[in-house]
């Protein structure tokens, strides 16, 4: 395999992790004055992704940081195309850490609001504009990037109820369980717009044969957003937040497949990338690098496994 192509794949991995794992964590943040209705089960809430929301925005630092050593003229393409809607990404991720930092530090009620006011505000707008960002990437149009920022925040929402009536108990679970079988009605038929339209902007068009991988990847998305939906009614909900998040990976797997000849109009792969020594030394970084990473998150992920409870103080 080529650097250049294993390089992309990568980058593809690091972007797909970011998407499985912030989708649920802004869907939960989204959810958050929807699902609680006092401080016990705000908390409750919370605590599902207080370990694990900034471990899970490595995964977006590393996949930009990758962009911008293997591929920097892809990096610059798309950091100024896109400078307005990424800066507004920017914007809602500082604002939503801060509410998740200081929510725990203060004491008054007014100011816990404005904390989840700034949640929801952080977790909203990144989950919107990033579908906005890629499908205006692959199809170029307005409307595309409008079904695009639609999809992937309903989609966050979907996945982080999912997430929640895995994560939680009580009168909790049974709302996001009943908000996760609401939001599939938004999710599931614009899944279906939105996933048929990666592989028709790929380099075989609405032609089958010419990218059936591509095809495979966004079908059995849909397949698996559907499973997600009958595990949940079903009570699976391990199964159903494993099926949430294929959908997930399944999805970005068709975005970045068909994005791989020509990552940006005009600029072909080859020509956005780095030169050999340079995606050779990166590669020996990523080797030794890479599965400490992994194998961090694996660990959090283990050791915070467990229900929460809404314990009244």
């Amino acid at each position: 395999m080529e650097l250049t192509t294993f390089w992309f794949a990568v980058i593809a991995f690091l972007w797909t992790g970011y998407f499985v794992l912030e989708g649920f964590d802004f869907g939960v943040g989204l959810l958050l004055p929807v699902l609680s209705r006092n401080e016990a089960e705000r908390r409750q809430v919370l605590g599902t992704i207080g370990p694990v929301w900034d471990g899970n925005e490595v995964w977006l630092i590393t996949a930009v940081g990758a962009m911008f050593a293997a591929f920097p003229a892809w990096y610059a393409g798309l950091l100024s195309e896109f400078y307005l809607p990424l800066v507004l990404v920017l914007v809602g991720l500082i604002v939503r850490g801060v509410g998740l930092e200081w929510r725990g530090k203060v004491h008054h009620a007014s100011d816990r609001f404005w904390c989840d006011l700034g949640i929801l505000v952080g977790s909203g707008l990144p989950a919107f504009l990033w579908g906005a960002v890629f499908a205006d990437l692959l199809r170029g149009s307005a409307t595309a990037a409008l079904v695009g920022g639609v999809f992937s925040l309903s989609l966050c929402v979907l996945h982080g109820a999912v997430f929640l009536t895995l994560k939680t108990s009580g009168p909790v679970r049974a709302r996001a369980r009943r908000t996760a079988m609401a939001a599939s009605a938004v999710a599931l038929p614009v899944a279906v717009v939105a996933l048929s339209n990666i592989p028709a902007a790929g380099e075989g068009g609405t032609d089958w044969a010419a990218s059936p991988w591509l095809w495979a990847c966004s079908l059995a998305s849909m397949a698996a957003l559907a499973a997600g939906t009958a595990l949940t009614w079903r009570g699976r909900d391990g199964w159903a937040f494993t099926a949430t998040a294929s959908a997930v990976a399944l999805g970005s797997a068709a975005l970045f497949g068909a994005l791989r000849p020509a990552p940006l109009p005009g600029l072909t792969v080859a020509e956005a990338a780095s030169g050999p020594y340079t995606l050779g030394m990166l590669t020996w970084i990523g080797l030794i690098a890479l599965p400490f990473v992994l194998g961090y998150q694996v660990w959090s992920y283990w050791v915070f496994r467990r229900r929460l409870t809404a314990e009244v103080s």
